[in-house]
């Protein structure tokens, strides 16, 4: 079994792929502080909420408990008690429910050693704003500079947990997972990398580091990002053992052909006549302005009226659909939804979350879970799913991740032992 700690879990790609994989994995703890993400991670990967569990708390005990975590409404600052206090029950109750039921430790920067349970795969998607090349429109040019004081030097934070691993004798994670823009690599960051590479392997672990499109492994999604795959290699055998299985396995080397490209009609819902694909298209029709003509006119068409272009592919799923550059959009032909646009709409929420690599049913799931915690508003906005799915990872990737993270475990590295451990039962026996 893989015991697996996600930190910046998000809503959870890594488990997702586990699932479809097929490998006995347990969820020993998260880390997230955003409360939407924490929300779907728990509906998407649990189920419906018991919220009954609950029922003895009054909203001010409630408010008294969740005060003693840093939460986060949007993923950059902390929540405000104003808006914790301006809760309804019913979220307040939800938020629990999801810091408990998955072990959510929700803030990096308080997490310890300590607090973590034993684990064999630690994740770390940890924020890319201020990596990404559009972080620096935003002024946001830090990087992962451990002094810049941003949101992607929390990987920083990761250091200061493992070596506390260190200080206190534990076991450290048999495999690290590592995920974010392939900017990590530029020649602006690449000194910060390396400095970050170097470090594991004074600790033991061998680093593979893959630049991977999502197209390579089947996803109509133009989607380029760098993993790390640490693999700790505590003998001499074991440091030759895996570097060799990398070297033989290289997922790099998997050959891109329109071929192996999913079709963009198995991830585009054009059916207007299914009620809630109408309702989610229309929600996603902007008002045509001057300056949406420029989204309009410049950005990839990925369907016409009802008839998808399988041919193409979608462009990186964002935090945004309504900006240009965007994913792509579909455009109207003869059915318009709405008066107020009658030329194209952007992805839904749903669309994007397939793109993603999400099951339809954990969407609808989360949609039946998608309370009202207003007269007008609801748990999770369509522009917060947007930037859910622009946040997460593709699951198919991490699926031929995870495949060669059990291979190592199961078969490399127990190889390796069983065989120190047969060669010393026959120096004794010779004895």
């Amino acid at each position: 079994m893989l015991r697996v700690i996600e930190t910046f879990s998000g809503i959870g790609s890594q488990v997702q792929a586990l699932k479809n994989i097929g490998v006995d994995y347990s969820v020993e703890a998260i880390v997230e502080w955003e409360i939407g993400a924490m929300y779907a991670y728990d509906i998407i990967h649990n189920g419906p909420q018991y919220l009954l569990d609950y029922r003895h708390h009054t909203r001010d005990s409630l408010v008294t408990q969740i005060s003693g975590y840093n939460l986060s409404n949007d993923g950059k600052q902390p929540l405000t008690d104003r808006a914790l206090n301006s809760m309804s029950m019913r979220q307040l109750k939800a938020i629990m429910g999801a810091i408990e039921r998955n072990n959510n430790l929700v803030d990096i920067s308080s997490v310890h050693s300590e607090d973590l349970p034993d684990c064999d795969v630690l994740t770390y998607s940890f924020p890319c704003q201020d990596l990404s090349v559009s972080g620096h429109w935003h002024h946001n040019v830090g990087g992962i500079n451990r002094n810049a004081n941003n949101r992607s030097t929390l990987l920083w934070q990761v250091e200061r947990i493992l070596k506390e691993y260190s200080l206190e004798g534990r076991e450290l994670p048999k495999f690290l997972l590592m995920e974010n823009v392939s900017n990590i690599l530029s020649e602006k960051h690449i000194h910060n990398f390396n400095e970050w590479c170097s470090f594991l392997e004074e600790l033991g672990y061998i680093n593979q580091v893959y630049t991977l499109d999502a197209r390579n492994f089947g996803v109509p999604q133009s989607r380029i990002r760098t993993y790390m795959i640490s693999s700790l290699a505590t003998e001499e055998e074991d440091y030759a053992n895996v570097g060799k299985y990398f070297f033989e396995n290289n997922l790099e080397n998997i050959a891109l052909s329109q071929e192996s490209i999913q079709p963009l009609s198995n991830y585009l819902r054009l059916d207007y006549s299914i009620s809630k694909y109408r309702d989610e298209a229309i929600e996603s029709t902007p008002v045509f302005t001057e300056s949406r003509k420029k989204i309009y006119e410049n950005n990839q068409i990925l369907a016409i009226g009802q008839l998808p272009i399988d041919s193409t592919f979608a462009r990186t799923i964002t935090t945004k659909q309504d900006r240009h550059p965007n994913s792509g959009i579909i455009r109207y032909d003869k059915e318009i939804l709405t008066d107020t646009n009658a030329y194209y709409r952007n992805l839904t929420p749903r669309e994007c979350f397939l793109l993603m690599g999400f099951k339809e049913e954990s969407f609808d799931l989360l949609m039946e879970h998608n309370y009202m915690i207003a007269a007008d508003r609801k748990i999770l906005a369509p522009s917060k799913l947007i930037k859910l799915a622009g946040n997460s990872i593709v699951v198919q990737v991490l699926e031929a991740i995870f495949k060669q993270v059990n291979e190592l475990n199961e078969f490399i590295l127990v190889d390796s032992k069983k065989k120190k451990s047969d060669e010393a039962l026959h120096v004794t026996t010779t004895c």
